[in-house]
């Protein structure tokens, strides 16, 4: 089996605003947020706190982290994981950055591969 991804076009890296959140909804789920850092990095996680499910998109990007606007957790944009002593990890998805176009797994996005028209919204 091949690692085939389907990479669907969610905005253009200046979209996301330096050391901010864009959030991408999907239909009937917990929307995603797509984080840009300093260095032009980007970077996507589920949008929920694995704490008490604080709205990360909402929260303080600084380095390679977001600080959740809760309770001040402090999760890796790389992999999702809280920063001990905190525990917990968020799901985090596929980005691909081409030629400014900044780009999500559409059938991670899906989950079970149904089709659905994706929306985003500006958040920062």
């Amino acid at each position: 089996m091949s690692d085939v991804r389907e990479w669907q076009v969610i905005c253009r890296v200046d979209d996301i605003p330096v050391l901010g959140a864009r959030r991408v909804a999907r239909p009937g789920q917990t929307e995603v947020a797509v984080f840009r850092n300093a260095e032009n990095n980007v970077f996507a996680l589920l949008d929920r706190c694995p704490h008490k499910g604080g709205p990360l998109s909402q929260g303080i990007v600084f380095g390679e982290s977001v600080a959740c606007p809760l309770h001040n957790w402090t999760i890796g944009l790389a992999d999702g994981c809280a920063k001990s002593p905190d525990e917990g990890c968020v799901q985090r998805f596929a980005v691909k950055v081409d030629g400014g176009d900044v780009m999500l797994d559409r059938t991670e996005l899906e989950g079970a591969g149904e089709r659905h028209a994706l929306h985003d919204e500006h958040v920062g």
